[in-house]
């Protein structure tokens, strides 16, 4: 090991201190993730925290999209519980310093590395670095406008994603370290920046009420559709979970009731994820539905046709966490 990488190694894990143990002026009600330090000297210039958002979490480099715009080769979407911290790192570090001290403090807490890039030409590609494809620097935290530039011209970048699990639930880090060489803001010249975002896997707090049959009847009589939210899937897959039985008992009854009416079970989607994926995931996730009425409510399947709207059908819009739950849906259409 040469003497440089050796003085780094002395230095990780040394320089991160437990939340509070910093002096500064902090974003107003913010505070640090309790699983990870910060860096030594660092002052917390942006926050947000989320109890339930879908994050994107890049674990492979960047390429060239069809629409020829950089995009990653590989990402996970997660849901969850979202912290974003934005630090600034005082003055005089590198920042492989500072990366290399919180790849420590992760390695010792026992996450376990997806992907990780370092330099330009890991990190980038076409012009684009990963900072700017997923966490646009037009976006403030908190209103915070300093938060805006702390990554005006990045340099010397790093990132990570990596993982770990545990009892309570699985927890996922994305990690973007980088200097700043504009000239323009003295605040955040020649500053390392660090990106730290948190989403820890909390299930959505079930808020819709389950529609009778009753009701689904009544509004189906009088608008031909009905929309039911207790239908519940895992990220990205199409089973139905076990907190789906209230809703799909209703539905079955109503279909009981009337043993004359046929529907169609539509699957709609938010707009997180590309157009194909999403028209497929509503087709695959309404064909669940209704192999779960044949299956253990005896519904003829002569009854019941299966179809995904994808994201075309909103019924909010798709800017934040309730407008996408809305969306997130299945109607029963009369045919």
């Amino acid at each position: 090991m040469s003497h440089g990488r050796l003085a780094v190694a002395v230095l990780a894990g040394a320089l991160l201190l437990p939340a509070g143990a910093v002096a500064q002026q902090e974003v107003a009600g913010a505070r640090d993730f309790p699983l990870i330090k910060r860096y030594e000297g660092s002052r917390l210039i942006g926050y947000e925290s989320r109890p339930f958002d879908t994050v994107k979490l890049i674990v492979g480099k960047l390429t060239l999209g069809d629409n020829g715009q950089p995009a990653p080769a590989a990402v996970r979407e997660l849901e969850g519980r979202h912290t974003r911290l934005l630090y600034l790192a005082p003055s005089q570090r590198s920042s492989l310093e500072v990366f290399r001290n919180y790849e420590n403090e992760l390695a010792a807490k026992g996450f376990t590395v997806l992907f990780k890039c370092s330099g330009e030409e890991q990190c980038e590609s076409v012009g684009a670095e990963i900072y700017r494809v997923l966490y646009p620097p037009t976006k403030a935290l908190q209103n915070n406008e300093l938060s805006k530039v702390a990554f005006n011209v990045p340099a010397e970048p790093h990132y990570l994603a990596a993982t770990l699990s545990r009892p309570e639930g699985a927890v996922a880090v994305s990690l973007y370290v980088a200097v700043d060489r504009s000239t323009a803001f003295p605040e955040t010249k020649d500053r390392v920046a660090v990106l730290l975002d948190v989403v820890e896997d909390k299930p959505m707090e079930a808020k819709m009420v389950t529609v009778d049959a009753a009701t689904m009847a009544k509004d189906i009589a009088a608008t031909g559709r009905v929309a039911v939210y207790g239908l519940y899937f895992d990220t990205d897959k199409a089973d139905l979970k076990q907190e789906s039985a209230p809703s799909l008992a209703e539905i079955g009854k109503l279909l009981k009731a009337q043993p004359d009416l046929k529907v169609y079970i539509v699957g709609h989607t938010d707009n997180v994820g590309g157009f194909d994926y999403n028209m497929s995931l509503s087709q695959l996730r309404a064909k669940s539905v209704v192999d779960q009425l044949v299956q253990s409510f005896g519904i003829s399947p002569d009854r019941l046709k299966p179809a995904g709207a994808g994201l075309i059908a909103p019924v909010a819009p798709n800017d934040d966490d309730a407008g996408r739950s809305k969306n997130r849906r299945v109607e029963i259409v009369k045919q």
